[in-house]
């Protein structure tokens, strides 16, 4: 089959947790990152456009490109040279899984361009490796909300089907909270009281996200392994979350590691739940960009240019 030179990549934007499901379920929203890659005569170089563009390493220590590396190293093969073009629209540091697009679309591109192909489940295995957790790195990948459950190299990846009434709603803050801050103010241990209030909520969370019943939406999306100790690192989590209640949305939390709110809703009242995050959040001095978003069912795409 012949190759092309030139390929482009889109990673959809993933919500991870949801509440009640940590660090095991996510979810591929319709916002994208977008990365062309081209073979090149000359040294590998890079092109950034897009809000954050100034943050972006254009050196080998660029996360796109060292997971582009990690394939060839992991079949001992040499490393093309290419010019990388990214294109961003999914926020950096901002609990979307902006990391997540990076490694996904690394490997893919390596494996097209590459003589020796990875299956689907060992390029999976190899960004969960980078990445160290598959909540965001599987939905990327493939798609959809996705339940991972596994360790190492032996992993599933269960699909949550979504009511297609349900929107998610981001409020997308104008700071950032990077992974390891928001993972150091988490307790080292936890009581089984905690532990099965959580077994119970997320599997209510599974149901709830399948029929998009408020009732069980609204209850489900508690949660006492992350979020009682999180919230504290953002700026009017509560009384956002009242707000997104009093608006009718089935619940607020979490994305990822933050300190991107997360609302669901139905369709019905959406616009109205993105009216009382924005407001709410700008009433104590912060400007939040609020996206409705729509589950992603394709998962990353490529194309040849």
């Amino acid at each position: 089959m012949n190759q092309c030179n030139s390929i482009l990549i889109q990673v959809p934007a993933t919500t991870a947790n949801l509440g009640s499901g940590f660090d095991c379920i996510g979810t591929a929203l319709n916002l994208y990152n977008e990365f062309e890659f081209s073979l090149s005569d000359e040294k590998t170089s890079f092109t950034v456009v897009g809000d954050g563009q100034e943050k972006i390493s254009l050196k080998d220590d660029n996360l796109l490109y060292q997971s582009f590396v990690k394939f060839y190293q992991h079949l001992n093969l040499p490393i093309p040279e290419v010019h990388i073009k990214i294109s961003i629209k999914v926020p950096l540091a901002r609990g979307l899984g902006s990391s997540a697009t990076a490694i996904v679309a690394g490997l893919l591109a390596a494996n097209y361009f590459s003589s020796q192909k990875l299956s689907q489940e060992n390029l999976l295995n190899l960004a969960i490796a980078i990445e160290g957790h598959p909540d965001n790195v599987a939905p990327a990948f493939l798609g959809n909300c996705i339940l991972s459950v596994g360790k190492e190299n032996n992993w599933h990846f269960i699909p949550i089907n979504c009511h297609e009434d349900i929107k998610f709603i981001v409020a997308i803050p104008d700071f950032e909270l990077s992974t390891e801050e928001a993972r150091s103010v988490l307790p080292k241990q936890l009581s089984y009281h905690d532990a099965i209030f959580n077994i119970a909520h997320f599997g209510l969370l599974i149901k709830g996200l399948e029929t998009g019943k408020k009732d069980w939406l609204k209850e489900a999306l508690n949660d006492k392994l992350h979020q009682p100790y999180r919230k504290s690192l953002i700026k009017g989590y509560d009384q956002i979350h009242e707000a997104v209640i009093q608006a009718q949305g089935y619940g607020m939390v979490i994305s990822g590691a933050g300190p991107t709110l997360l609302a669901l809703s139905s369709s019905l009242h959406a616009e109205k739940v993105i009216k009382v995050m924005k407001d709410t959040w700008e009433n104590l001095g912060i400007k939040a960009d609020v996206k409705c978003l729509d589950l992603d069912t394709k998962g990353t795409i490529i194309r040849e240019i």
